[in-house]
């Protein structure tokens, strides 16, 4: 089975290396790596692993954190492999089918941003209204969030008021960002985390930035 381990470590060489021996001595095979952000001193890395039949999870945050100064942030079950470079082909088949443009751009965006799900919402004023939302969005729905219309792609507090329940009960970490206009927004979800980091948002941003140039208004 495939787990995406999120671990905080000192930014310096050969740790990301001890770490992943540390794994391979419990029978963990380290599919992909991808830098999540860096800075003061440390780095955030996701690793996508494969643990062997029977063993759990658990043992993949031993592991990690028995090499000094690494903390291990979260870790879930991840269906695939980490690509980085899908964003490029996220954008080429929204341009090929503008008129399905925003199904095409909430399904993709999960898989890129690794996150649980992505709804499109429109503001205007009788409320907010869901556009499209990928395979794995809640059907749970918001009233009227009191972010938008929002300005700028942000994390947003996913224990307020208005965070339905059932979110709040997973622990759904929440991230949004404007998509081409204030009133249309793309919120994503992380439930159980973990936490989107700063140099995810941006990424976010720019992405929906560069596909709302060939969205249909």
């Amino acid at each position: 089975m495939s787990f995406l381990i999120r671990v905080q470590l000192p930014d310096r060489p050969g740790t990301l290396g001890a770490v992943a021996s540390a794994l391979g001595e419990i029978g963990a095979d380290i599919l992909s790596v991808d830098v999540v952000e860096r800075g003061a001193g440390l780095a955030i890395d996701d690793l996508v692993v494969e643990l062997p039949s029977g063993r759990l999870p658990d043992v993949l945050i031993t592991a990690a954190e028995s090499i000094d100064g690494v903390e291990v942030d979260a870790v879930r079950p991840y269906a695939g492999v980490l690509d980085t470079h899908r964003e490029l082909e996220l954008v080429e088949e929204v341009a090929e089918e503008p008129a399905r443009g925003l199904e095409v751009f909430t399904e993709g965006v999960p898989k890129i941003i690794r996150a649980g799900w992505a709804v499109v919402l429109s503001h205007d004023s009788a409320g907010v209204h869901r556009v499209t939302a990928s395979t794995a969005a809640p059907e749970t729905r918001m009233t009227d969030p009191p972010w938008m219309p929002l300005a700028r792609a942000t994390v947003l507090d996913g224990e307020e008021s208005w965070v339905p329940e059932t979110w709040r009960e997973l622990g759904t970490e929440l991230a949004a960002t404007p998509l081409g206009k204030p009133d249309r927004v793309l919120l994503v979800g992380r439930p159980g985390g973990p936490m989107f980091r700063a140099a995810e948002v941006a990424r976010l941003a720019h992405l929906a930035g560069i596909v709302s140039v060939v969205l249909p208004d």
